[in-house]
C-alpha cells in the first residue's frame, strides 16, 4: 500500500513546504484540502493550477485526491451541489488527482430513503462528468452516512465505476461497525482509506497513530488479508483542533507505525 497525509493536518501551509514534509518523511502522496483557506482550491487560475501540478511532479509526490465539502444528500436544489462537484472534478483533472471527496450531509429530520435517493441521483448525474475527466468521486463515510452499510445504500443504486467510497476509520468505528463488515460493504467501491487516532468517542482530538482507541490494527489486517493494495491516508484534524500537537513532528513516527502494521498483517 502507498502512504499519504492530508493537508487538514497542516492548515494553510504553502505547497513547497507540504511537499518537503512528504519527501522528508517518506510519504508517497498528499490529500489536498480543497478550501479557500488553503493554497489549492477551485478558485485557482489555469496558471496557478499548472504551477501546483508542476511542483508535485518535480517532487515526485502524487496528489492522492481533493478533499471537497459538497454534501450530496443535503436538502435543496441539485444545481449548486452539482456545480460544486464539477468544480472539484475540473480542479482534480488539472492537478492530475484521481479522486475527489464528497460528504453525505443528509438532514436527520428527513426520511432516510429520501436522502439516499437524493444523494444517488446527484452522484449519478455527476458520474459522467467524472468519467470524461478521468476522476473518481468518493463518498466519505461521514456524518449522516458514517458506516459502510450507510454508504452502500447510496453507492449501490448509483452503480457507476467513477463513483466510489472513502473509508474514514473513525466514523465507521463511531457508528459501531466492525472493520471486516465495513470492508465487506465497501470493497467493490473502495477508493482509499483515511486513518487517524483519537482518545475516545467523546474526545476526538487527533492523536499520534497507535496512541488512541481506533482499530487501526484490525483495519490494516482486513485490508491485507483481502489483498487490497490501495492508499492509506493519515487525516490528522489539526484545522479543527488548533491545540493538537503539530503534525510535522509526528509524520515520521506515523509512517513507521503504518509500516509496522502492514508488516505484521503480511
Amino acid at each position: 500500500m502507498k502512504l499519504a497525509f492530508s493537508t487538514l493536518g497542516v492548515p494553510g501551509l504553502p505547497l513547497p513546504e507540504v511537499l518537503a514534509l512528504a519527501t522528508a518523511h517518506g510519504y508517497h502522496g498528499v490529500e489536498l484540502r480543497a478550501h479557500p483557506e488553503e493554497p489549492v482550491h477551485p478558485g485557482l487560475s489555469a496558471a496557478e493550477r499548472a504551477a501546483a501540478a508542476a511542483l508535485f511532479k518535480e517532487a515526485g509526490i502524487e496528489v492522492l485526491g481533493l478533499a471537497g465539502y459538497a454534501r450530496v444528500a443535503a436538502p435543496g436544489d441539485d444545481a449548486p451541489v452539482l456545480a460544486e462537484i464539477r468544480d472539484l472534478l475540473h480542479l482534480a483533472h488539472d492537478l492530475g488527482a484521481p479522486h475527489v471527496r464528497v460528504f453525505p450531509g443528509a438532514d436527520p429530520e428527513r426520511p432516510v430513503e429520501e436522502s439516499d435517493a437524493l444523494a444517488a441521483r446527484r452522484l449519478g448525474s455527476a458520474a459522467e462528468d467524472a468519467a470524461a475527466l478521468g476522476v473518481r468521486i468518493l463518498l466519505e463515510t461521514h456524518d449522516s452516512h458514517r458506516t459502510g452499510a450507510d454508504a452502500i445504500r447510496v453507492l449501490g443504486p448509483v452503480g457507476h465505476r467513477q463513483v466510489g467510497a472513502l473509508w474514514d476509520v473513525m466514523h465507521t468505528w463511531l457508528g459501531g461497525e466492525q472493520p471486516a463488515d465495513t470492508y465487506a460493504a465497501l470493497a467493490p467501491h473502495l477508493g482509499y482509506v483515511q486513518v487517524k487516532d483519537i482518545t475516545s468517542a467523546q474526545d476526538t482530538t487527533p492523536l499520534p497513530l497507535g496512541s488512541g482507541v481506533l482499530p487501526l490494527t484490525e483495519c490494516v489486517d482486513v485490508l491485507c488479508r483481502r489483498g487490497w493494495d490501495g492508499w492509506l491516508c493519515w487525516e490528522y484534524e489539526k484545522r479543527w483542533y488548533p491545540a493538537a500537537d503539530p503534525l510535522a513532528g509526528l509524520l515520521g513516527a506515523g509512517r513507521e507505525h503504518l509500516l509496522r502494521l502492514l508488516d505484521e498483517a503480511a
